[in-house]
């Protein structure tokens, strides 16, 4: 029998074919033996770690504190701190001895918070459990800038805000807003805390860029929060009446706790006289919704 090559349609050989032969081929990666790269995950995973208990070490805070930290907390401490030594060098600023620093912060009626240029958390004072029911490492578990912290429903106004005050560094703005606490203060308090932030642009160094403009507040409670077992004081609130168009009509004697004022002198006076200028517009629109 004769056979033909598929190819020219030449007789030829069985054995034998006109076609070029292929050259001999490498084996194919699916031939190759199987390759385990767990050691080497493992060993990447050694290294991270090691990196991160390095840097846990030369955090400034106490060895329990240490223990507690998870590596989120710690990447988050470690850019916090980052972030406040590039506004604030070593060199800038007298060092202020611990005993010092914790004996004003008892006596500050809010806690300290400073923001980059960009809202960044640069700075948050240890006091701020006591106002929000967070540690400065469970707040920084909320995120990194300063809107993570707040209530999404106020940040436009807030933003706004912040934009005024860099635009004209050293003056000083005013808002409030709500701040996220603890699941413990929630359950207690019926919600999230309101704040007073009032604060202002600085140039750290000149030429001021945004590199080195940060924005400094103070941070107060609207109503101080009672204690465990005591009851609320009457000098933590004041309440009052108005018409239609925001006059006073009654208030309760407990204003001049907080704003100076009898109740006398407000009676028969419009409410908007005793906002801040920049605040009217906002208050007007609320009170038209209402």
């Amino acid at each position: 029998m004769t056979i033909f090559c598929s190819h020219c349609h030449r007789p030829l050989q069985a054995e034998t074919s006109c076609l070029p032969r292929r050259a001999k081929q490498a084996p194919s990666a699916s031939s190759r033996p199987f390759r385990s790269t767990k050691s080497a995950s493992k060993a990447r995973r050694d290294q991270i770690n090691a990196e991160l208990q390095a840097l846990r070490s030369l955090l400034p805070i106490s060895a329990q504190e240490k223990e507690r930290l998870s590596y989120l907390h710690t990447m988050a401490l470690v850019c916090l701190r980052l972030r406040g030594a590039q506004l604030f060098p070593p060199g800038l600023a007298p060092p202020a001895g611990p005993a010092l620093g914790t004996e004003l912060l008892s006596l500050l009626p809010g806690f300290l918070l400073v923001l980059s240029a960009d809202s960044k958390l640069v700075y948050i004072s240890e006091n701020v459990a006591q106002v929000l029911g967070l540690s400065v490492v469970e707040l920084l578990a909320q995120g990194d800038t300063f809107f993570d912290i707040l209530d999404g429903r106020v940040g436009e106004d807030v933003h706004k805000k912040l934009l005024l005050a860099q635009e004209e560094p050293g003056r000083e703005v005013t808002f409030v807003s709500e701040m996220r606490t603890s699941k413990a203060f929630r359950l207690q308090h019926g919600g999230n805390r309101v704040v007073a932030v009032c604060g202002r642009f600085v140039a750290l160094r000149w030429p001021p860029s945004p590199s080195t403009t940060a924005f400094l507040a103070l941070c107060t409670p609207i109503v101080q929060s009672p204690t465990d077992g005591e009851a609320a004081s009457q000098d933590d609130i004041f309440q009052s009446m108005h018409l239609l168009d925001m006059m006073f009509i009654d208030v309760t004697e407990s204003v001049a706790y907080h704003l100076g004022y009898h109740r006398e002198e407000l009676v028969g006076q419009s409410w908007y006289s005793l906002l801040h200028p920049e605040d009217a517009d906002l208050a007007a629109a609320q009170h038209r919704a209402v």
